[in-house]
């Protein structure tokens, strides 16, 4: 009878302490949320400019300082290829080694395609910047280029590479907003940048698009290949992306032969065309970059406005890429609020 008595009273008194541990976990779990969370909304912003080296200097993966770009000497001294690991009609790209750090070497493949790589080479020195892989050096006379070497490759990997179990974790909306967003950023570098209005002309369908992009180890998107830039001149001239007719939906409407199937395609009659190819595409690489995470119904519901005005078959109609971007980031900005109130709320 005692027993049974005393069992009665300890039992309401020895639960009290498991109720508030429960409480007090849920509470610690909920402030590591919120943190965690805030922690996400920091790394959106992009790298400092002060991280950034001054002109024709590059610092790399473990370096602590900035050293003058490589020229053709130092690229024949001290870069050592290891081993082929992408290859174009324009040129054939090696993983190297310099000095401790790995390296991207890019080689001239044929000398049929000599402009195009020494444009690629001027467009890298040129627009180097947050945005833009980071150029290591150059042997221009001897069609040799270094650059900072990421080794996921080009963003074609992004779902794959989301998927091992050690980057699970980086699924997310976060980051496939983040890696659109860099992506309409750089695209709003390109038409205001140090050497005019530029247009991505190695973009007649997805998989190309992409292919110019590398996914960054911290899962930024950093533009690569920039051997088809050309410049729009206001007023004077468009640009045409080849001499050869282009095709597909993925293209701009302006893009595509404008008389006819009776009418046989000619590169003089084909009408030139300005940046506003680039803001038609949008829509279809940010869908693919957003997969199919969860929120991306969401975000895609708040971009719908934005993508149909990218999608007006009139040009001049639709935005910029700087309002587009305004609206990545807006809508970034408004989900990330609305779950970190929802996290406060249970505070």
């Amino acid at each position: 009878m005692g027993g049974t008595s005393n069992f009665g009273t300890l039992g309401p008194r020895s639960g009290l302490p498991v109720v508030v541990l429960c409480l007090a976990a849920l509470l610690f779990a909920n402030i590591l949320l919120y943190f965690y969370l805030d922690a996400l909304y920091e790394d959106t912003s992009p790298p400092s400019a002060l991280k950034r080296c001054p002109p024709s200097h590059f610092k790399i993966g473990t370096m602590t300082t900035c050293t003058p770009c490589l020229k053709c000497p130092e690229i024949h001294a001290e870069v050592r290829r290891v081993k082929l690991i992408g290859q174009g009609a324009v040129k054939k790209v090696y993983l190297s080694e310099w000095q401790g750090q790995k390296v991207a070497l890019s080689v001239l493949s044929s000398q049929d395609y000599k402009d195009d790589f020494l444009h690629g080479v001027s467009m890298l020195r040129s627009l180097q910047s947050v945005h833009v892989v980071t150029l290591v050096g150059a042997c221009e006379e001897e069609g040799m280029f270094v650059t900072e070497y990421h080794p996921f490759g080009s963003s074609l990997t992004l779902d794959v590479t989301l998927a091992e179990e050690r980057y699970r974790w980086r699924n997310s909306w976060h980051t496939r907003l983040q890696l659109a967003i860099d992506y309409v950023a750089f695209l709003a570098y390109l038409h205001a940048s140090p050497v005019g209005i530029r247009v991505m002309c190695d973009s007649n369908d997805l998989h190309k698009t992409l292919s110019q992009f590398l996914l960054a180890s911290d899962m930024r998107l950093l533009a690569n290949d920039l051997d088809a830039l050309p410049e729009v001149i206001r007023a004077h001239r468009g640009v045409k992306c080849g001499h050869h007719e282009i095709t597909g939906d993925f293209v701009a409407p302006e893009q595509l032969w404008p008389h006819g199937e009776d009418v046989p395609f000619s590169d003089g009659l084909m009408p030139d065309y300005d940046e506003k190819t680039d803001i038609w595409k949008i829509p279809d690489v940010t869908r693919f970059l957003l997969g199919n995470v969860l929120e991306s119904d969401v975000i895609h519901f708040h971009l719908f406005q934005i993508h149909t005005e990218c999608k007006k078959k009139d040009p001049k109609l639709r935005p910029t890429a700087l309002e587009v971007l305004s609206v990545y980031r807006s809508v970034y900005d408004s989900i990330l609020e609305s779950q970190s109130q929802r996290v406060r709320d249970m505070l």
